[in-house]
């Protein structure tokens, strides 16, 4: 009788471990199905995001752009220039009284800056630092090339070597590059912009008062002259027309252009 005893409790352990092992397989196999899975859909994800993607100057979640893709192309169109100005669709700063400690505090952003970008003068670096251009296949005065990362960093601190954009302009289908873009957090207040760069030397300015046409409507159909950078700033005109109502799109931004030898065109606005 030992015997039978002793053999059930062997076999007892076999299936116990049997069954054990068939538990870590499954799970190791569910495992090892999930992680391929994640990598797949990121791999798929990495696909099908644009590439000219300018969404690292709205963190976090980085979503306007793919919300509202006429809206960013608005906003992109308002600032592809060094003489922006503010307009119904785009609010600036208002210039602080010139003083030496701010004018200093700018030479020393600019300073730190031009060091910083000179090896991206070659774009192909840029793209390999991993930068990404916005629209490169719409004519533009200037090429905005943003860094995810360094839109990141800009959300938490000011890194006068870390712009969030490089802006290029094309030369004989060459883009070189003139300057940078700052980005800060759209929650910030003016003061708190003025610490990262003085408002008595430039202006930060933000896109604003967006009305994009209605979902579904074909380009050729929109009245441009009322939606995107047309007439209609207030929402309730936006509602009036059946359109798609858009307060801001994007964080706050202003443009340095380090390698200027004119003083008074490096903070252009």
């Amino acid at each position: 009788m030992k015997r039978p005893e002793k053999l059930s409790r062997v076999v007892k352990l076999f299936s116990a471990a049997a069954v054990a092992a068939s538990l870590a397989t499954l799970v190791g196999a569910q495992f090892c199905a999930a992680q391929s899975q994640s990598q797949t859909q990121k791999q798929q994800d990495a696909k099908e995001k644009p590439v000219g993607s300018m969404a690292g100057m709205n963190m976090p979640g980085m979503s306007d752009e793919a919300a509202h893709p006429d809206a960013a192309r608005a906003a992109n169109d308002d600032m592809s220039h060094m003489g922006m100005a503010m307009n119904a669709h785009m609010f600036m700063t208002a210039l602080r009284p010139a003083n030496a400690e701010d004018e200093a505090r700018a030479e020393k952003i600019v300073e730190e800056l031009r060091p910083a970008i000179e090896k991206y003068k070659d774009y192909r670096v840029t793209l390999e630092d991993g930068y990404r251009i916005f629209m490169p296949n719409v004519p533009q005065e200037h090429y905005h090339f943003t860094s995810w990362r360094n839109a990141m960093r800009a959300q938490f601190r000011f890194d006068p070597k870390r712009p969030t954009s490089l802006l290029y302009k094309k030369v004989n289908g060459e883009y070189v590059l003139e300057g940078a873009m700052y980005t800060a957090p759209k929650r910030f207040s003016e003061n708190q912009l003025n610490k990262r760069v003085p408002l008595s030397v430039a202006r930060w300015h933000k896109h604003v008062n967006l009305c994009l046409p209605p979902k579904g409507m074909a380009a050729s159909e929109v009245n441009w002259k009322e939606f995107g950078q047309g007439s209609i700033a207030t929402e309730e005109a936006c509602e009036a027309a059946g359109g798609r109502w858009v307060p801001q799109i994007f964080n706050w931004m202003v443009h340095v252009y380090p390698f200027e030898t004119d003083p008074g065109k490096i903070w252009a606005h």
